[in-house]
Order: structure tokens, then C-alpha cells, then sequence
């Protein structure tokens, strides 16, 4: 049984910076394309950033600059570290395991953070 597990949101101020990461089980994790989304109230889930198996990495123009996606295959995990942190990075943060033919993939329950300006 694939699981993907997020964790690390929560309460920051503006500025602030927070690790998010997502440990991923019942996979041959090293295969996989990870994205984080992110989804805030009242809007469509939206990429924040994508890392494909050999390290290459997507950022959206939103986060650029201010996060960073990593991954660490001995350990099944991807994370996101996200720096100056503002308002509109609140949201729920969902992690994404997924590999052609593209068939959707494996999602997180999500992991949430609130900005406070």
C-alpha cells in the first residue's frame, strides 16, 4: 500500500521560513516524479514545485526564488524548504508521487500553513 505522509506546516509570520517534507512508503520511491501543490480557500490546487528522479527541479514563478524542492531517495523523502514566507503561501500543502503514463499518481492528506502577516 502506497502512503504519503506530509508534515512541518503550520503557524508562521510573514518572513518566517518552514520545512515541509513528505515520506512516501510502497513505492520504488527513486522512480518517481514529486510534486508539492498547494491549495488555499476558495482556489484551485496549484503546482509549487516538481523534482523528477535524476534531481532536476520546477519551481513556479510564484515561489521562485523563496522555495527550494529537495529529495533524498535513501529515504524515501521530498521536501520543500520555504523561505520569506507571505500571506499567500497559506494554504494546504499536498505531496504527489507520479510517473508516466501520468496516471494521476499518489497524493498526501496535505499539511497546512497559515502566514500571518
Amino acid at each position: 500500500q502506497v502512503q504519503l505522509v506530509e508534515s512541518g506546516g503550520g503557524l508562521a509570520q510573514a518572513g518566517d521560513s518552514l520545512m515541509l517534507s513528505c515520506e512516501a512508503s510502497g513505492l520504488a520511491f527513486s522512480d518517481y516524479y514529486m510534486t508539492w501543490y498547494r491549495q488555499a480557500v476558495g482556489k484551485e490546487r496549484e503546482l509549487v514545485a516538481m523534482i523528477i528522479p535524476t534531481g532536476g527541479t520546477t519551481v513556479a514563478d510564484a515561489v521562485l526564488g523563496r522555495f527550494f524542492i529537495s529529495r533524498d531517495n535513501d529515504k524515501s523523502t521530498v521536501s520543500l524548504k520555504m523561505t520569506n514566507l507571505a500571506p499567500e503561501d497559506a494554504g494546504l500543502y499536498f505531496c504527489n508521487a507520479d510517473q508516466p503514463p501520468w496516471a494521476g499518481g499518489y497524493w498526501g492528506h496535505g499539511t497546512q500553513v497559515t502566514v500571518s502577516s
